[in-house]
This record gives C-alpha cells, structure tokens and sequence, in this order.
C-alpha cells in the first residue's frame, strides 16, 4: 500500500471520514510527528512537533462505538498504516457506560480510517479464536506477524495474519509469577536477539523470555519497583522501565542497578500520582514520557530538563486542532522514523 494524496475533501468521500482526519497534504506521517494514544478521548492522534494535529482516528470522548478507539493504551506506525490498540475503558471510567466499555480490539487503520485488518472483536471478551480481553499493546514484527499483550488473559501472544496464535508466554487466565506465568502484563519488546522483553505490571518486574519459555534475565530496579508499566532495551545494553506505581522512569544496568532516573510527579503543581505509563529513549539522548494522569507527554533531556511538553499539567482536556487544547490520560507516545526497536519502518 502507498501513501496517496490526502485531502480533507478526499476524506470526506470515504465512510470514516467523521473517525479519521487528515491535515494539509505532505504533513502526515512525517518523521519527527509524534503519535498519541489519548486514553480517554478514545482517540489516536499525530502532531506535529508544535503541537498541531495532522490526523487523528476516533469521534473523540463522546463516543465509545467501533468508530473510535475506546479507552486506546498503544500505537505504532507501520509504513502508512496505524496499529493501535482498542483497550477499552473500565468500570467508573466512562460515563457512557458506567460498568465498562469493552473493545477487546488490535487493527491496522489506513491514512484515510479503513480498517485494513483486525485481531479480536468491538464489545467482546474472551480467550477464544480472534478474542482478547483488554489487549493493552501490540507490535508489528519484520516477520509480519503481531505480537499483542493480552493484559486480561494474563498473556502475551504473537498471531499471523491469518489470526492464528503462533506462540504464547503466559498461562491463559492465569494470573502468577511461575513458569510461564504473569500477572497483568503491560507490554512486549522484540529484542535484536530474537527474546521478548515482558514489562510484568503486577509482579513488578521486567522479564526477558525466550522463545523456549526461559527467563533469562530479570529487573525490579533492586527489588524497588512498583507496577512496571512498559520496558525497553537501549542500544547500550541497559533497560529502560516505566515504573509507574512509583511516578518515575529508571534505567538500570546489566546488574538491575539504576543509572538514571526521572520522577514525574516533582513539578509544581503535578498529581501526586499520575502513573506514567511509557517511556521511550530517542537516538538524540531525549526520552520521551506519557505522563498518564498529568494528562501530558513530555520529553525530558538527559539532565533532565523537560524540552517539550504536549498538554497541560494536571488538567484534562480535548480538542481538535492541538494539543494545548488538552488531552486525557494519554498512555503511550512515539516519534515517528526514530527507530527504538518499537518503531518498524517497513510497510505491511
């Protein structure tokens, strides 16, 4: 698939235009852009780096229908297409449906808002063929194959595009911290030795796992760590963990002990607690934040001075144009064309 012209007019022709958005042609899908999973504005959303949103998927926080992505946790760009995460939002977090909202959904959207492929169903739970149950993130592979952390079946899966389950870590609706257990898994990282980093929110820990099933490698930040939320591996060997319960980002060593280390929650005037929820080290040195209940994203220096900040500390907000109209809760953000290991460059 190539990357066509795009017009608000052409949009307007296609039967998602009301759920997908693009700006001025040649604005979208430009390295340096960031992409947003704006939680609870059901929407993914592309800036540029002033701010400006260039496309977005999703009719924003009033809707919960399969137009938009409810309650999105993850994104990733694959060539022109969008991978995002349809989360769903739990009990008491959406007013349109008080006891939750289930999408249960991981899909491929085109520039223009078609659904080109799709793994699980909008308003199903279960563990079934072509079910999940809060699937919270999900990676695109060389190999052309998905894996998805499947947080409410307690396992992360890799699935062909034929939707069949081609491995799994994790005993399905078994939560533990044995052999090929977890508990509330929050993401996976395809590492360039072929194992999968596994951010074990509710073991609090990081696990490296082979593909036999081995854990090879463990990090709690020195036994410290309190829901870890995401984590990567940096090109220098180290581990990157967002270690959310604790509102900060540690990178440790080989050794688990921690080299550096940002807590979100210092600023004047921050939640208390806003559970940061990803974190991920740019080539520059820069490490871009989802400061989950600042309802920001942030991208910090190595000495940790805040460069950029994308929403407003501590306050909630939407809008359709930028980000200084606010957002809600965003949970994951990543530029595009700075290769972290979750960014695949390739195409579908």
């Amino acid at each position: 698939m190539t990357l066509t012209k795009l017009t608000f007019a052409a949009l307007a022709a296609s039967s998602l235009a009301s759920a997908a958005f693009a700006d001025n042609e040649g604005r979208f899908n430009q390295r340096g852009n960031i992409l947003i999973a704006d939680q609870f504005n059901n929407r993914v959303i592309e800036i540029n780096p002033a701010g400006d949103i260039v496309w977005r998927f999703g009719l924003g926080p009033s809707d919960v229908t399969a137009r938009s992505a409810v309650g999105t946790n993850d994104v990733l760009r694959v060539g022109v297409e969008t991978l995002i995460s349809g989360t769903g939002a739990p009990a008491g977090t959406e007013p349109k449906c008080p006891t939750g909202c289930a999408d249960n959904r991981v899909f491929f959207v085109s520039p223009s808002g078609r659904i080109d492929w799709q793994y699980g169903r909008f308003g199903v739970t279960g563990s079934g063929f072509d079910q999940l149950n809060t699937p919270v993130q999900a990676t695109w592979t060389a190999n052309h194959t998905v894996f998805i952390t499947d947080q409410g079946n307690q396992r992360v899966i890799e699935v062909n595009q034929r939707k069949n389950i081609i491995w799994q870590y994790g005993t399905t609706g078994v939560a533990g911290n044995g052999p090929d257990q977890l508990n509330n898994p929050n993401s996976v990282e395809v590492l360039e030795n072929g194992n999968l980093l596994i951010a074990d929110e509710n073991n609090n820990r990081a696990i490296e796992v082979d593909r036999r099933k081995n854990v090879v490698a463990t990090f709690t930040i020195g036994g410290t760590a309190n829901g870890v939320a995401f984590a990567s591996r940096l090109a220098d060997g180290d581990t990157l963990i967002t270690d959310s319960n604790n509102n900060r980002v540690v990178e440790v060593n080989a050794h688990d002990q921690p080299v550096w280390t940002y807590a979100t929650n210092a600023q004047p005037g921050s939640n208390p607690n806003p559970l940061p929820t990803r974190a991920i080290r740019l080539k520059s040195g820069y490490t871009i934040i989802s400061d989950q209940f600042n309802h920001r994203v942030i991208v910090v220096s190595p000495d940790k001075r805040i460069a950029f900040q994308y929403g407003n500390l501590n306050k909630a907000g939407y809008g359709g144009d930028e980000t200084h109209q606010g957002l809600n809760g965003p949970y994951d953000a990543k530029v595009l064309g700075d290769d972290t290991g979750l960014t695949w460059l390739g195409g579908r």
